[in-house]
């Protein structure tokens, strides 16, 4: 079966793919610098000729309120466009676990308009809504930062493994669409806070984290429930600090 990976040499793309060639599938990672651009449209058309299945892994190179949206809504309606052309019968994007509950956010609003696209097109889909990834807490922590003091928002996440987030889109891929939005987070609940001390504490860097519940998170402030799963979510394997113990030391630094 063809499979078309928009995205697909990035960080969740890349193990994806890997993932489903393992299996026998013909698979294909679409970019820019491969030749596939979703904003222009350019080599759309001969990238999903006989594909089955569309996963949608892109993700806008700004993400100021007016960049992001454009961004999202031009891919979305080019890609939905020739995904429709070409007979695909399966579309996947990957969003995110509380996008609907912080639309203050300009990237949430433009996350929520591109999963409207996508229930609006005539394609069968699943959306899977993901929290956010061990990979990405060094960049969150990095966002609160002014000198020696990181403000953290003190509510709980639920960070995931960016290889278990490839297991499901990989089965997600070759299931039958949902027709819906399926959750997924990490195996433990644990507030921003306590996490990114964690990760100085492995890492030994010297920044002092403050609980500051009036920080900001992609520009809004959070709740406890914000980032967290529903009760029908399906949990990833890894641990954060077990997926931490094996980084090389180079890439454990924030």
């Amino acid at each position: 079966m063809k499979i078309v990976i928009i995205g697909g040499t990035g960080l969740i793309g890349s193990k994806t793919v890997e993932r489903l060639r393992s299996k026998g599938h013909d698979v294909l990672p679409a970019s820019p610098n491969s030749g596939v651009d979703t904003i222009t449209g350019k080599g759309l058309t001969e990238a999903l000729a006989g594909a089955a299945v569309v996963i949608d892994l892109a993700n806008s190179p700004s993400f100021e309120d007016k960049a992001v949206l454009e961004f999202f809504q031009t891919s979305g309606r080019n890609l939905l466009k020739a995904a429709a052309a070409a007979g695909v019968k399966h579309h996947i994007a990957l969003s995110i676990v509380g996008m609907e509950r912080l639309q203050d956010s300009g990237y949430m609003r433009a996350k929520m308009a591109q999963e409207q696209l996508i229930k609006s097109s005539d394609i069968p889909y699943t959306i899977v809504h993901s929290t956010q990834f061990h990979e990405f807490m060094a960049g969150i922590a990095q966002s609160g930062t002014s000198g020696q003091m990181v403000h953290l928002s003190p509510a709980y996440i639920q960070p995931i493994a960016s290889d278990d987030v490839a297991d499901v889109m990989a089965e997600v891929a070759l299931a039958a669409p949902a027709n819906g939005t399926i959750e997924i987070g990490g195996p433990e609940k644990v507030r921003l806070t306590d996490i990114v001390t964690r990760l100085f504490k492995a890492t030994n860097d010297t920044r002092q984290v403050v609980a500051d519940p009036h920080a900001h998170y992609f520009g809004v402030e959070l709740e406890d429930n914000s980032l967290v799963t529903g009760p029908n979510a399906r949990l990833g394997r890894i641990r954060f600090d077990d997926w931490l113990s094996r980084q090389p030391p180079q890439k454990k630094s924030a």
